[in-house]
């Protein structure tokens, strides 16, 4: 019973959120609450949800204070040159922005944090899509996958909790992986090579002047191909392929409506809130945080609220501006909190409940006895729904050591079976119980349900190239 339910309360808070039928916030709090009920465990529900959120607390403030840092570090121009060095490189062409997109956000994924990953990359990048009117989707969909790819580095997490389930050597885990995870990435940035092509024909090829024409009358000018000018109110660049608007919509579906501001809000040389005498120093306050995140000096939502509070004190040294620059950035600290604790009653009820065990012993189970030798093939394959469904740390600790154990009845080494759980990460890193997701769309501004839709097929698929070259290279 437990298991049906399980299934049950997923596929109904998937359902709900892709049709738009509740928020996510609503759909994470009161399904599982429902579920709970329905399980006869009601009286519980305040034990489950407490237990959830002090385990996310950690992240939640994390992230609360990232946001406020990478935001202050946004306002006084720290990424305006990376942006403007990805513009001139891109030349306002959609291949190679979502190709742009693919490699930053895996180069910026060694610090092995997702939040900091699609932060960064998002901060770099979102200009660029909305002046060029390009799918918003697309840039969440393929740095979610990109960086799930990544997320297998040996201080990402998945692989050290496989390493420490299993009692192995993260080296011996990923070392003789990354043959696999290479094709893996190569494979992400070909999608991405193909995603800006379908985004090339969507908005039609436009050169960097072009891209960079000035405003008439509080439209973006956009110039096709051909040559002729046609503005984003209209939608239409006559003489080209159809361009749309400059302000696309968070789904990349249809343009928003029209404010009569720019759209190139994230490059504007002449706000208020610069600081170009102190660039440097906001450089280097970025990159001993992000190297002291990595050394693991101090827990990083410490290392966070240190660098959030000196670095609103030394780039607006007045309590009103600070007081401006965290009304500033609200909306997007008070949505990713409140989604991250949402989340935890999720997860805490899952847990809670014990419908994750269930669950997972229900599909340990249903694995034919034939296909004992190859349980480091069925754990690959079972590693995408499990680690989409459940956190890293059920599927690692609750479920790989059951895999391990029915794989060395029949001969096959822990090791294989470490190697293969690792291929479900590029899914795993757009699951609904991934709170560094969140920070993604909500910094994109792209509703949940239209990035799932949009991203799981294509990270499904990646993670099954993974498999097989995995396979091929007789690595499982």
């Amino acid at each position: 019973m437990l298991t049906v339910l399980g299934f049950a309360m997923i596929a109904t808070f998937l359902v709900l959120i892709m049709m738009k039928r509740m928020s996510p916030i609503a759909a994470l709090v009161l399904i599982p609450a429902l579920f709970c009920v329905a399980v006869g465990q009601g009286a519980q529900l305040g034990d489950y949800v407490i237990d959830g959120v002090g385990k996310l607390a950690p992240t939640a403030a994390m992230l609360m204070f990232a946001i406020v840092y990478f935001g202050v570090m946004i306002d006084v121009g720290l990424f305006d040159p990376i942006v403007r060095g990805i513009l001139r490189f891109c030349k306002a062409d959609p291949v190679r922005v979502v190709v742009g997109t693919a490699v930053l956000a895996a180069i910026v994924s060694l610090d092995g944090d997702g939040s900091t990953t699609f932060m960064i990359t998002v901060s770099a990048m979102y200009p660029l899509y909305k002046r060029l009117g390009m799918s918003l989707v697309v840039l969440t969909g393929v740095a979610a996958t990109a960086n799930g790819v990544m997320n297998t580095l040996p201080w990402g997490g998945p692989t050290a909790r496989a390493a420490t389930a299993l009692k192995l050597d993260a080296g011996d885990i990923f070392v003789p992986m990354i043959p696999a995870l290479a094709v893996g990435l190569l494979f992400v940035i070909a999608l991405a090579y193909v995603l800006g092509r379908r985004e090339r024909k969507r908005i039609g090829y436009l050169t960097l002047d072009q891209a960079l024409a000035p405003e008439t009358d509080g439209e973006t000018v956009l110039v096709g191909a051909g040559g002729a000018a046609g503005t984003a109110g209209n939608g239409r660049a006559k003489g080209g392929r159809a361009a749309r608007g400059a302000a696309a919509s968070a789904s990349g579906d249809g343009p928003e409506e029209s404010s009569g501001t720019p759209a190139f809000q994230g490059l504007d040389p002449d706000r208020a809130t610069l600081r170009p005498r102190l660039y440097w120093f906001n450089a280097g306050l970025t990159v001993a945080l992000l190297t002291a995140m990595i050394l693991e000096l101090m827990p990083i939502p410490v290392l966070f609220l240190l660098g959030a509070a000196l670095a609103l004190t030394v780039n607006f040294p007045r309590p009103a501006e600070q007081k401006e620059r965290l009304a500033a950035h609200a909306d997007n600290v008070l949505n990713v909190a409140g989604m991250v604790f949402a989340a935890a009653v999720f997860t805490g009820v899952l847990t809670g409940t014990g419908m994750v065990k269930h669950m997972a012993d229900w599909l340990v189970g249903a694995i034919p006895e034939a296909m004992g030798p190859h349980m480091a093939l069925v754990t690959g394959v079972l590693s995408l729904p499990l680690t989409y469904f459940m956190s890293n740390d059920g599927f690692y600790f609750g479920v790989l050591p059951v895999l391990a154990e029915a794989g060395a009845a029949h001969g096959v080494s822990p090791l294989e079976i470490a190697r293969a759980s690792l291929v479900g990460q590029a899914l795993h890193m757009s699951s609904p119980l991934v709170p560094a997701v969140y920070v993604l769309v909500g910094m994109a501004k792209v509703e949940f349900g239209d990035h799932t839709r949009f991203t799981v097929k294509w990270a499904a698929l990646t993670s099954l190239v993974v498999l097989a070259a995995a396979v091929l290279f007789g690595i499982v």
